[in-house]
């Protein structure tokens, strides 16, 4: 399985090299491999998650290869020690502090190694030396070979027992030396005459090394070999490739060799080998047996490997295609400043690739395979679970190269959820730190993050809508926001979702947010609705009423922006200006609001629009407050108005309420109001006749006629004088007896009952009804005797019967009340006669005053004497004079 690779920004933590080579890299940059950039952006959807992240060593490291180039490298548990072509060793810290330094050689140093507690360094270099040092004593050893030294392996137990390290070079021999109990150390060869060692690495009781020939693996305590694993085939020699050793675990060895990967296991029988493969290479006479679990062929040259819990960590090396054509087959180098970026491949047993990385190393067109190193700090075994590592147990791995060190490590929960922000998996990153994973305070950089790329989207109303979620309770969050959102001229989209409380923002943030409302039409409804639900003590309404005010007359301005602002001038207490807006949008409610804030005066101009919204609670409301709206105001709007109504009915509503109320309050509008109720409430017409004397009966009578309003203009004629014309309108265009003899009878004119009669004798059927209709006014003998001889009247001796009958019925009426009349005269004064005989008592002043004494028998006799009864014929012996009492007690 392949995947794309991925060049990794480094953290810069110190320069890996002078200007030269960041101007080389620069100019890579440009004119680097397109055909690898293109590759990884076509496979970026499809690109997997890095394992690991890489950072610059810095520290004391860019001062110290600034001077000098880097060869070789170890890592302890609590230091790492760098060598240089110098014969420099530095001892740093995790971070590339530098500890200590010991000058043990004058040439390259090619091969570091530690005790496995940490406490002793050795190194060997092509000055021919080997050197050991304690890292916290003065004791220091030094031994001459006289031949350049490639490989040196501390026992890992060289500080617990007795002192013993093996090395080897150019002279083609494994030695051992052990320090003697007495002094001096004892030498031994294990191998010779087999070429040149080139690498050596000891675990437990296991040591390994490499030669021409192949790798070679000895038992220490038994002191025997255990197993030959010959040289890949078709490969470099080594001096131009370097063969790579690592002890994954106690019985576990990875090979790294040109383009051969091989591991093997040490066992002690036959059984199954790991991962399902069984090959055994063992050697003659020996009790451990080793298994090749796995091996693979690469594209690449291996420059490095380390283990990577159940992975390997192989730092790869692209040869160009000059160097694969002659396949290292002579010396010839290639050409310089050509060289690819070096990479990081992290793959199973079986090659299976999981991510490769692309390392920008400071000068790396100009590096060879051999000029790298890859070394890894010590863990327990493969320790990883899910995929993360126990805090703690996280391994390092050191890429060096002459002029720069990377270090690289495995991914932590906070790398996780930065990679998944970077390629825009937003909603996986924001899972991941609610999980949990990361710290808090990463919750808002994601959220931060997750906004911003919707924001690049375009995608507005998504990242309104996720606001509430991801900014949660911070107020300065979201005040950036809003004012961010009205930057971009996209604040609406964000207004439905802005905190009122916990958090509660400043009152800027909620007057932009607003005024961002009023630009645009479209938003003019949530404008309202955003007004009616906000607390109006969350903001200022003024700077948002001067947004609104320029649109007033302009074609920008809706009803529902109308509204809104009425809804501010209440909020900022300004009530006339929002009576005004209520009243001119027709808001049923503007009659409550108008009695909740007194606003009576505030009416007196906006009479018209009150009267389209709710005449009969308008004019209710005017005739009660009359006082302070003048009548003559009220006409006068109604009058001239130039909105599309029934302004003359609206007038004839309130007038006719008025006249009902006083009917001298509108006296100088009554004509106005008799052509009013002419046109809309006839019926009324007459008790308004009857009752005002303030209009023009001339004018009355013309609209009457006009409108052919015959009643009323009979009532005008007789008001005017005009009895006769009124009564030959009746007979004429009523035909109405009954209300002519009534009319008659009002003016209590003998001659108009002469008219009556001439002009019913013009009509023979108004002689019949005039005969019905006026028996006790007329006498129908004197009706009949002006009838002409001949004249045919219909019905008349039904008529003449109902007459005499009607009269009959009247005269034995008055007998019988005749007789009623006279009983009731005699019992009236029989009563008196009797009321008038009977004496009235009468009091002195004085029994008056003492009237609550002792009702014995002396004092009823004092008050008989102090009483006297008066007869009603005392006024007849004193006529004309009031008679004290005094004076009828003497």
């Amino acid at each position: 399985m392949s995947t794309a690779r991925r060049a990794h920004p480094l953290l810069q933590n110190g320069a890996g090299g002078d200007d030269g080579d960041d101007e080389r890299e620069e100019e890579e940059e440009e004119d680097g491999d397109e055909e690898v950039e293109d590759e990884a952006a076509e496979d970026d959807e499809e690109e997997e998650e890095p394992r690991l992240k890489y950072q610059r060593l810095g520290g004391s490291v860019p001062a110290i290869l600034s001077t000098d180039a880097a060869a070789s490298i170890a890592v302890a548990d609590r230091m790492v020690a760098l060598g240089t072509h110098n014969g420099t060793l530095h001892i740093l810290d995790f971070q590339g502090n530098q500890v200590k330094e010991i000058a043990a050689h004058t040439a390259t140093i090619n091969d570091i190694s530690f005790d496995a507690d940490g406490e002793y360094i050795g190194s060997c270099s092509d000055d021919g030396t080997v050197a050991i040092s304690s890292l916290f004593t003065d004791e220091k050893l030094k031994f001459e070979y006289h031949r350049p030294m490639k490989a040196i392996a501390l026992d890992p137990n060289y500080s617990r027992n007795y002192r013993r390290f093996a090395t080897g070079g150019l002279a083609g021999q494994v030695l051992v030396l052990t320090k003697k109990t007495w002094g001096g150390y004892h030498k031994k060869v294990l191998r010779d005459g087999e070429g040149p060692i080139h690498s050596m690495k000891w675990r437990t009781d296991l040591l390994a090394w490499a030669n021409d020939a192949g790798v070679k693996v000895h038992d220490m305590k038994t002191d025997r070999g255990i197993a030959f694993i010959e040289r890949p085939k078709g490969i470099p020699r080594p001096e131009f490739l370097l063969p790579h050793l690592v002890w994954q675990d106690d019985t576990v060895l990875v090979i790294g060799w040109g383009t051969s990967v091989k591991i093997a296991a040490i066992r002690t029988d036959l059984s199954q080998g790991l991962n399902g493969i069984q090959r055994t290479i063992a050697a003659v006479g020996s009790e451990k047996y080793v298994d090749i679990v796995g091996s693979f062929q690469t594209s690449y040259h291996i420059s490095g490997i380390a283990p990577f819990g159940d992975l390997l960590v192989v730092l790869a090396y692209i040869p160009d295609e000059d160097e694969k054509e002659k396949k290292f087959s002579t010396s010839v180098t290639s050409r310089q400043g050509t060289a690819q970026r070096p990479e990081i491949h992290l793959v199973s047993w079986k090659n299976d690739e999981v991510t490769t990385d692309a390392l920008p190393i400071h000068g790396y067109e100009h590096y060879k395979a051999k000029d790298y190193a890859l070394a890894h700090a010590p863990f327990s075994g493969s320790s990883n679970a899910g995929g993360q590592w126990a805090a703690g147990d996280e391994p390092l791995y050191y890429i060096v190269s002459p002029k720069d060190i990377v270090v690289a490590k495995p991914r932590d929960a906070e790398d996780h959820i930065a990679w998944l922000l970077q390629h825009d998996c937003h909603e996986k990153a924001l899972a991941a730190v609610e999980a949990g994973q990361g710290r808090t305070e990463l919750l808002d950089e994601v959220g931060s993050r997750y906004l911003d790329h919707l924001i690049i989207e375009r995608k507005y109303a998504e990242a309104a809508q996720r606001c509430p979620k991801l900014l949660r309770g911070s107020p300065s969050a979201w005040e950036r926001w809003v004012f961010h959102f009205a930057h971009l001229r996209q604040l609406p989209v964000l207004v439905p979702y802005i905190p009122t409380e916990n958090p509660q923002l400043s009152d800027t943030a909620y007057e932009v947010a607003l005024v961002a409302l009023t630009t645009n039409p479209s938003f003019h409804e949530l404008l309202l609705n955003t007004v009616k639900n906000w607390p109006p003590t969350l903001y200022s309404a003024s700077p948002v009423i001067s947004a609104i005010e320029p649109q007033l007359n302009s074609s920008s301005m809706t009803d529902t922006l109308k509204e809104a602002l009425a809804e501010l001038y209440v909020i900022n207490s300004q009530y006339e200006k929002a009576l005004s807006l209520y009243a001119e949008l027709l808001k049923p409610e503007v009659f409550e609001f108008i009695e909740k804030y007194n606003l009576h005066d505030s009416v007196r101009d906006k009479v018209v629009n009150l009267m389209i919204l709710d005449s009969k609670r308008t004019v209710h409301l005017l005739i009660q407050h009359r006082d302070i709206i003048p009548t003559y105001e009220v006409v006068d709007q109604l009058l001239h108005t130039d909105r599309n109504c029934d302004q003359r009915y609206f007038l004839h509503l309130y007038l006719h309420a008025l006249f009902e109320i006083d009917i001298h309050a509108g006296k100088e509008f009554h004509d106005m109001q008799v052509e009013l109720y002419a046109d809309y409430e006839p019926r009324m017409l007459l008790p308004f006749l009857r009752t005002s004397q303030h209009y023009r009966l001339d004018k009355a009578y013309e609209i009457f006629a006009q409108r052919e309003l015959v009643r009323e203009q009979v009532f005008v004629l007789g008001r005017m004088g005009n009895a006769k014309e009124a009564l030959s309108t009746i007979i004429n265009k009523l035909e109405n007896i009954e209300e002519a003899v009534e009319f008659v009878m009002d003016q209590h004119d003998d001659e108009l009952w002469e008219e009556l009669i001439r002009q019913c004798l013009q009509k023979p059927e108004m002689v019949g009804m005039l005969l019905e209709h006026t028996v006790g006014n007329l006498d129908p003998l004197y009706i009949v005797s002006l009838v002409p001889d001949g004249l045919e009247i219909p019905r008349l001796r039904d008529r003449l019967v109902k007459i005499v009958t009607d009269y009959r019925t009247e005269t034995s009426l008055r007998n019988g009340c005749n007789d009623i009349l006279k009983a009731d005269c005699v019992n009236l004064l029989v009563k008196y006669y009797h009321e008038a005989r009977r004496g009235v008592y009468m009091a002195s002043m004085n029994d008056e005053v003492h009237g609550n004494r002792v009702d014995d028998g002396s004092s009823r006799a004092r008050h008989i004497c102090h009483c006297v009864l008066l007869l009603p014929c005392i006024s007849s012996v004193l006529p004309g004079r009031r008679v004290r009492l005094d004076e009828i007690k003497q």
